[in-house]
């Protein structure tokens, strides 16, 4: 809220009548005048408050009466009402209504307070808000209101002395405050004052106005007090301190500069009042020597008036006048150049040694002040350096800073010495002088101090912080406080001097540089605007910069090296380096050499090692060898100065030719070495000439920290060959990598350089170079590879003007190449192909696309590097090649054959990295760039690929390679049309050249087209590799070649497909089985090295055995899936024998791999399709219309023993037979007259193999032999199932003429592949285990073949059906081998029923297992049942008696049962017989009376017989259950008798139903045995069978229709024999029972009764059931007799004969009537 406000004056008004208030009633009883005027005041204010609408303006008016009251309440003296009186005089202040004559009264009556001691402090308040609110207050009112602050200053009382001396100053302040504002309101109507003349007369002020004039009088006055003389303005003060007179001074000097400088009258006090005074007041300080007293010098008392100077330095006005100094020449040194001439140069005075420490230490913090000003320097050096007579002021500064420093570190005092032995002697050159120090023996952290400080020569100084940088903070010159002089710590004026040095070499280099940048930036814009003009440079400014580093250098040099020397804090070095650093730039800028390169000599040897480097850069060829040694942790240096107080980081060896002394880097040469760094990372283009320093100082220290090239020529850390002596320690393996990095970044801005100091940098490094070069030759130590790295890195970063530096650098780093030491050239070679790498990849301008020549230059060096001999750099060569086409492969264009060149001269005797690394080359460019290069080079990949595929070094290469053929194969495929158009653009351009020289053009392949003649290079080249000696190359070049063919052989011409068959393939195929019927078949123990192989593959000859078996499965595909195509050629049934022969004797090969091969491509021939009716086909295929079968019947006839003669082939014949007047047939006659040939001729090879592989071992070369020999004779099964398995697939084809004498051959075959055994080796793979019932896959064919046959029978023609019973036939001799295994020969072999998995010995030498057949035999079985079942009424089935055959052959299983080899069998024949029967019995009723079947009941009958009562007995391990089941097929035996055969006794031969009948009785009184052993347990068991034999007995027995008297007298006589066993054994159980007593009767016994019980139960049944009058009186008279024997049985104790016995008794009830008499009577 403003003071102003509606609302701020009401309640300003609203205050003063409380205040009014309260001041009358304080005063009402002792002070009546006073309430009065205070009443009156309250009216007076209400009054104007009324009158007036702005009220604060009529306040001010009327301010002395206002005020009054107040001022009346003052004079009284009593405290409260001063108090009160006091803040309502301020609230009036504060709001601006006191006007001028109340503002006299006011500071009237506050003099008067401030006289008799009252209210101090509100006083000072009072007057301070008085002069700050408004300006009423002028002249000798100000005056007296100043005197009142200075005199309340000096007052007894400390808390009012400061607050007197605040108000004081800020007084003073407001004084000149009002002066400026002044000056800002009337800038705009100001009329010249006039001129001042040069007298002191104070009434000169008159010109000034009010607020100058008071500011004048006062800053008059304080010169005057300060000088101790009286004040012309100030009336009335009483006392004075020099010290605070000074300090008012130096704040209005520093406050309003521009008044002093503006204003003429303040200048000339300036001049002439403050100047003088100043000098006058130095002169104790500057006579003073440190000798002449001990102390600082004691001071006088402060309160004294004007203490008189004593001939000693006072330090408070001292230090204060310094303070004075440092304004003056900060703002007024263009108004007092003399004058700060003569500061200066005492100011430098100052620094002598023999003055007071503490005046040093003011003087360089004053020195320091000036230092952070650069363009004050730069004046300085313009006005005094640069006149002719004048003091060089600008260089006195910089050596006296520098010899203040040298100073300190000689004066005894100035530090204290260092925790090392003094100097012991020894010499040293440079500022640094000697030192000869040795660290104790506790390790180098024992005598470093942690705080950061300089030693040298023994004295130790510390090092403290003084001030930021840029800004001079100083303490002592601030220390306005202290009276006596203070101690000044150790080490704090070198620290000023040394912040003063830094900031000064920061300043100028700073201020240059920006001026410097203005220059250029004008420069450029000038070049801009005025292309044509040359801009002469402003040539003042650059005088000055040269005149002021030729003006300092030295100075700065010395003190900074002495400094560097002499540090042992990382960042004062840090800094220290930072300035030499800016100082060589500058020089360098300024294109002052001899500067610029002290500056980088003394970075250089502050880099290196200590004599190393004085060596080193003094050119000396060796170096003093200095022993240093490491033992633990105590390393003893010898160093020419302060060394030995650097923490050592890293030992290492010296580049030089001495490999037994090492040499120490501290940290503090670490630190140099990333300055130097530094340097020439950011200021290269200054350097010029130094560049040699610079590099020969970095090389070595690399070379000292094991840093070694790495990728792109950065240096990394590597400890490769150096061995044990070089140590780092952990601080420097952290800084490598940074080191590392700006190594790499200083060669990366090289890139900014221009064309001359890129040359300049070259040039250095490329000198280094060769030194290094000249160092290695003869001698194994490691060369220094620092040039050659950076020569890449430098070549890396100027890409975009590569072609200034690529010749000079390419040709030496050819020549780094061919050096002899295998480091160096390594990396020649490196760096050589990194370049052509970058070379290529750059983006050019133009592209190199377009800009051929530049991309042969680039290409140049890479085939150049063909000569160097050394494998490594090949290898390097083609290394980079590899990476040239994976980054620019695309754009190579014309240096494809340059770059194959290089791939492709690869020999065997090169070694495997280099062939595998060009391999890789050419891998890539098969995969990625055949498309990019021109056509006519892809010849070239063909042949590169194929000579890879031959060498003999690499395996995994030759295999890829054909890999790599397929590849381009691929190729060739895809890009035909594009290849082709190219090639014959090309072809016709070199034929057009041929004949302008007349020659004729020379092809391989000739008559095929171009792009064809790629194709048979390709298929050349894999045939080469097809019979390559390693068996992997062909079986991968074989796989290949066919491949191609396969996918890709449609694009050929046909008489290139003439070319590929004959020249080709069956060239190949010939080749092929002539080294693998000569290959050796000698073991090959291991496959080279560690490598096992499979016994399969062991020898030579199997292992060309699987390339013969890859070769002719090839072969035949490409016959099935072209053989349209080959069949146009004209001489296909020359190239169909040749094939099939090829087959043939491949089938016949004692080598299983390869015979069953043969079947498969066997196979695979055959299931051709029968190609198109081409109806405009005029092929020129010989054959004719109306051949005879004569000529094809010896093609067909040739039986197993004679082979075929393949040179007579059919079109042969058929050409022979027509002779000369042949004519190409009706297409659809002739293609069915060839195919049908074609399939003859395929069957006959198939009868011929088959018969000569099936066919046994004569009988001597069964016995024993080695059993190699034996098992080369007998096919394996894969062999034989293949072989059947082609049965059906050919028989499609000649079914039409297939005959009886072609079903015995097939018969011939089929039988013989059965019999085979297998080695018993194979056994297990094959067979399955007993229990299984699994046909093997060769029964499975043969069983196929058969069935194939018999369905084209059933659908076919009539006459076909004969061959019904020979089928029959061959499948029943199968089914006999369940039980009678075929014999092979005189072959010995285990029945595999026998020889169970667990007893067969694997590896027997002559173990022969015979198959298990019995699934076989089954399943023939099976199939004739079927067969038998479709075919039982055919008029072949019946004639031929099959019915019989089949039971005669079922008899053998039926009747040894139990005895079978398999369980299965006889159940199986069972079933069998009931199905056959049932179908076969009515056929052969019907046929009674023909005698078809007379034979076949006899057989029948037999078979019953064997089967029912069996001989063989059942196992030990047979369960009840299988009993049960065995006995329910006995009874469906019995079935089929009583249904199918019994009832149509008329039809049957009557000795058959006779046998029959006596079979039943056999079978229902099976269990009479005489004796009763355990041998019988199964009589016993065969209950239900002996009831259903003895139900249909008896059915038979009790029949009404018994045909013939025969019949009833065996059912009587069986009856009777029946009854009267049972009689027998019931008695006797009864006699056994009474006799055994407690004892139960044996088991059998027990069952027997029951059994008989049970049989008598049944016979009461059936008599039930009978007709009375049918049976026999005799029975009756045995039935009835049974019945006393059965009452007698009641007794026993079984439970079991209890329930039976109850059956048996219960009939007996039917038969019980009254006696005949009654019945008949009855009935009557």
């Amino acid at each position: 809220m403003s003071t102003s406000s509606p609302e701020a004056v009401k309640k300003l008004l609203e205050n003063m009548q409380t205040d009014l208030r309260s001041l009358s009633m304080e005063c009402k009883k002792k002070f009546p005048p006073v309430k009065e005027a205070a009443e009156s005041g309250i009216v007076k204010i209400k009054t104007i408050a009324s009158r007036n609408t702005d009220i604060l303006a009529a306040l001010k008016e009327n301010s002395s009466e206002v005020v009054q009251p107040f001022l009346m309440g003052c004079g009284t003296k009593e405290p409260k009402i001063t108090q009160l009186c006091l803040a309502a005089i301020q609230r009036l202040m504060s709001h601006e209504v006191v006007s001028e004559p109340a503002a006299g009264n006011i500071i009237n009556m506050l003099w008067q307070l401030m006289e008799n001691g009252l209210e101090e402090l509100k006083l000072l308040q009072t007057v301070l808000v008085l002069l700050t609110t408004n300006t009423v207050v002028h002249d000798e009112v100000l005056s007296k209101a100043i005197v009142l602050c200075f005199r309340l200053h000096f007052t007894k009382d400390n808390i009012t002395n400061n607050t007197a001396a605040a108000t004081v100053r800020q007084v003073v302040t407001v004084v000149f405050e009002r002066m400026v504002a002044e000056d800002q309101r009337c800038k705009g109507m100001v009329e010249p004052p006039p001129p001042v003349h040069g007298n002191s007369n104070r009434r000169s002020v008159s010109t000034l106005r009010p607020s100058a004039k008071d500011a004048y009088m006062l800053f008059q006055d304080l010169c005057q007090l300060v000088n101790a003389d009286a004040p012309y303005w100030l009336v009335g003060m009483t006392e004075m301190t020099r010290t605070f007179g000074l300090e008012l001074l130096e704040s209005v000097l520093n406050d309003f500069p521009t008044v002093f400088l503006q204003q003429q009258e303040f200048s000339f006090l300036l001049k002439e009042r403050v100047c003088p005074l100043v000098i006058k007041l130095f002169s104790p300080n500057i006579k003073f020597r440190q000798g002449s007293c001990s102390g600082g010098g004691s001071s006088s008392n402060s309160s004294a008036a004007s203490p008189v100077p004593t001939e000693k330095p006072y330090f408070p006005i001292c230090m204060r006048l310094l303070r004075v100094v440092s304004v003056l020449i900060k703002h007024f040194y263009s108004l007092l150049v003399t004058e700060c001439e003569i500061f200066l140069s005492l100011l430098v005075r100052f620094l002598d040694g023999e003055k007071p420490a503490w005046l040093r230490a003011v003087a360089v913090e004053s020195v320091h002040r000036l230092c952070v000003q650069p363009h004050l320097l730069r004046s300085f050096c313009q006005s005094y350096d640069m006149k002719q007579h004048s003091t060089k002021v600008f260089r006195d500064i910089v050596n006296a800073l520098g010899s203040f420093i040298q100073s300190l570190f000689i004066a005894p005092h100035a530090g204290t010495p260092a925790t090392v032995s003094a100097p012991a002697g020894g010499s040293g050159s440079g500022p640094s002088g000697a030192a000869q120090a040795g660290l104790a023996a506790g390790g180098v952290g024992g005598t470093l101090s942690t705080q950061a400080a300089f030693e040298y020569r023994g004295t130790w100084i510390p090092l403290v912080t003084v001030s930021v940088q840029g800004s001079a903070k100083a303490t002592y010159l601030e220390m306005l406080d202290k009276v006596e002089p203070p101690s000044i710590p150790e080490g704090y004026a070198m620290s000023v001097a040394f912040s003063a040095l830094l900031d000064l070499v920061r300043g100028i280099t700073s201020m240059m540089e920006r001026e410097l940048d203005q220059q250029e930036r004008a420069a450029a814009e000038f070049r801009e605007n005025h292309p044509h003009q040359e801009q002469q440079p402003p040539s003042g400014s650059q005088q000055v910069w040269e005149e002021m580093v030729s003006a300092c250098w030295c100075g700065l040099l010395a003190a900074l090296s002495l400094l560097l020397d002499a540090s042992t804090d990382e960042a004062a070095t840090e800094s220290i380096l930072k300035a030499e650093l800016s100082l060589a730039w500058l020089c360098g800028r300024l294109g002052m050499v001899t500067p610029r390169d002290a500056f980088i000599t003394a970075l250089c040897k502050a880099s290196l090692p200590p004599h190393y480097a004085l060596t080193l850069l003094s050119g000396a060829p060796s170096l003093g060898s200095k022993a240093y040694s490491i033992q633990g942790q105590s390393v003893q240096i010898i160093s020419p100065s302060s060394e030995s107080h650097q923490q050592v980081v890293a030992v290492g060896q010296p580049l030089t030719a001495q490999p037994q002394s090492t040499v120490v880097l501290t940290a503090k040469n670490i630190q140099c070495m990333r300055t130097l760094l530094n340097l020439a990372h950011c200021h290269g283009a200054v350097l010029g000439t130094s560049w040699q320093l610079v590099l020969a100082t970095l090389q070595h220290l690399v070379w000292i920290l094991g840093l070694k090239p790495g990728v792109g020529g950065a240096l990394k850390p590597g400890r490769a060959a150096e061995g044990p002596s070089t140590v780092l320690t952990t601080a420097v393996m952290t800084d490598l990598p940074v080191i590392s990095n700006i190594l790499s970044r200083l060669f990366e801005s090289s890139q900014y350089l221009d064309d001359v100091s890129l040359h300049h940098l070259m040039n250095a490094l490329c000198s280094l170079s060769l030194e290094a070069m000249e160092m290695a030759y003869g001698n194994n130590k490691e060369p220094s590879l620092f040039a050659v790295a950076k020569l890449l890195e430098t070549g890396l970063v100027n890409m975009d003007r590569i072609q200034i530096l690529w010749r000079p650098l390419t040709g030496h780093l050819l020549e780094v190449c061919q050096h002899p030491n295998s480091r160096m050239r390594e990396w020649g070679a490196e760096a050589l192909t990194a370049l052509i790498k970058a070379g290529l990849a750059y983006k050019h301008e133009p592209p190199l696309a377009q800009n051929q020549r530049l991309q042969l230059l680039l290409l140049n060096p890479l085939k150049e590097l063909s000569n160097v001999l050394h494998a490594d750099i090949r290898q390097k060569q083609l290394e980079s090649v590899l990476q040239i086409l994976q980054s620019q492969g695309d754009g190579l264009g014309p240096g494809w054959p340059l770059v194959l060149g290089v791939i492709g001269a690869i020999r065997n005797d090169q070694g495997e990295t280099l062939i595998r690394t060009a391999f890789q080359c050419l891998q890539l460019v098969v995969t990625d760039f055949l498309p990019t290069m021109p056509c006519t080079c892809l010849q070239i990949v063909v042949e590169v690929a194929g000579s890879f595929g031959l060498q003999n070094q690499e395996l995994n290469i030759s295999l890829t390679s054909i890999g790599l053929l397929w590849n381009i194969s691929d190729y060739f495929f895809q890009r035909g049309e594009a290849i082709t158009e190219e090639l014959e653009r090309e072809e016709a351009a070199l034929q057009q050249q041929a004949e302008e020289r007349g020659e004729t053009l020379n092809r391989p392949f000739d008559p095929a087209p171009p792009f064809d003649c790629l194709w048979l290079c390709l298929y050349a080249k894999l045939g080469e590799l097809c019979v390559d000696p390693r068996p992997a190359v062909r079986k991968s070049a074989g796989q290949t070649l066919f491949s191609t063919i396969a996918a890709h052989g449609t694009l050929l011409q046909q008489q290139t497909w003439h070319i590929v068959v004959w020249k080709v393939l069956f060239h190949l195929l010939d080749c092929v089985r002539t080294a693998s019927t000569t290959a050796d078949k000698e073991k090959i123990e291991s496959g080279g090295g560690n490598i096992l192989i499979h016994h399969s593959r062991d020898t030579a000859e199997k292992q060309w055995a699987e390339t013969w078996v890859l070769t002719l499965a090839g072969v035949a595909r490409i016959f099935n899936t072209r053989r349209y195509l080959l069949q146009r050629l004209g001489d296909f049934f020359q190239a169909w024998e040749v094939l099939l022969d090829h087959i043939q004797s491949a089938a016949l090969s004692r080598n299983s791999e390869v015979s069953l091969a043969a079947l498969k491509s066997f196979q695979e021939v055959l299931q051709m399709a029968a190609p198109a009716k081409d109806s405009e086909r005029t092929g020129d295929a010989l054959a004719a219309v109306g051949v005879p079968p004569v000529l094809i019947d010896p093609l067909l006839a040739s039986g197993p023993g004679r082979p075929l003669m393949r040179s007579d082939s059919l079109v042969e014949r058929l050409t022979r037979y027509n002779g000369a007047e042949l004519q190409a047939p009706p297409p659809g006659e002739e293609s069915a007259l060839e195919d049908s040939a074609l399939w003859w001729s395929a069957w006959s090879t198939w009868c011929r193999t088959g018969m000569d592989s099936t066919r046994p071992p004569p009988a001597d070369l069964a016995a024993p032999a080695p059993p190699a020999q034996r098992l080369s004779f007998i096919p394996s099964q894969p062999f034989l199932t293949a072989l059947v398995q082609i049965f059906p697939a050919l028989y499609q084809h000649i079914k039409a003429d297939f005959s009886m004498e072609e079903l015995r051959k097939l018969g011939v075959v089929l039988h013989g592949a059965v019999s085979v055994p297998i080695s018993s080796e194979a056994s297990p793979f094959i067979l399955p285990s007993y229990s299984e019932a699994v046909l093997t896959s060769l029964q499975e064919a043969v069983l196929t073949s058969l069935d194939v046959l018999q369905k084209a029978i059933c659908v076919g023609l009539e006459n076909l059906q004969v061959m019904y019973p020979a089928i029959f036939q061959q499948l029943l001799l199968f089914v006999e081998f369940s039980c009678k295994p075929p014999q092979f020969g005189p072959v010995e072999t285990k029945h595999v029923a026998n020889a169970k998995y667990n007893q067969i010995q694997l590896f027997a030498p002559a173990e022969w297992v015979a198959l298990n057949y019995v699934p076989f035999a089954e399943r023939s079985l099976e199939v004739v049942v079927e067969l038998y079942q479709k075919t039982a009424c055919h008029k072949a089935v019946i004639n031929e008696k099959v019915l019989q055959s089949i039971v005669k052959t079922l008899r053998v299983p039926l009747g040894l049962k139990y005895s079978c080899p398999s369980e299965s069998t006889w159940k199986l024949a069972v079933s069998s017989l009931l199905k056959v029967l049932s179908i076969g019995l009515p056929v052969a009723r019907q046929h009674a009376s023909s005698g078809r079947f007379s034979t076949m009941w006899p057989e029948l009958a037999n078979a019953f017989q064997d089967f029912l009562f069996t001989k063989s007995t059942p196992p030990d391990n047979l369960s009840i259950q299988e009993f049960q089941s065995n006995e329910a097929v006995d009874v469906e035996v019995v079935q089929l008798i009583s249904t199918e055969i019994l009832p149509f006794a008329n039809f049957i031969p009557k000795d058959f139903v006779g046998q029959i009948m006596a079979m039943l009785n056999r079978g229902s009184i099976h269990s009479q045995s005489a004796s009763f052993t355990e041998a019988e347990i199964e009589v016993r068991m065969r209950e239900d069978f002996s009831k259903v034999c003895f139900e249909t007995l008896l059915q038979f027995s009790f029949s009404n229709k018994a045909s013939t008297p025969q019949e009833g007298l065996i059912s009587r006589m069986a009856l009777a024999v029946l009854l009267q066993r049972s009689q027998d054994v019931l008695r006797r159980y009864v006699e056994d029972e009474r006799l055994s007593g407690r004892c139960p009767l044996p088991r059998q016994q027990v069952t027997e009764i029951i059994f008989v019980l049970k049989a008598i139960s049944t016979l009461m049944d059936s008599l039930k059931k009978t007709q009375p009058e049918n049976v026999d009186s005799n029975t009756w008279a045995q039935v009835i007799s049974l019945y006393p024997t059965l009452v007698e049985c009641i007794t026993c104790s079984s439970p079991e004969v209890s329930s039976a016995l109850k059956e048996a008794l219960g009939p007996f009830k039917d038969f019980m009537q009254p006696p005949a008499s009654r019945v008949q009577n009855g009935e009557s």
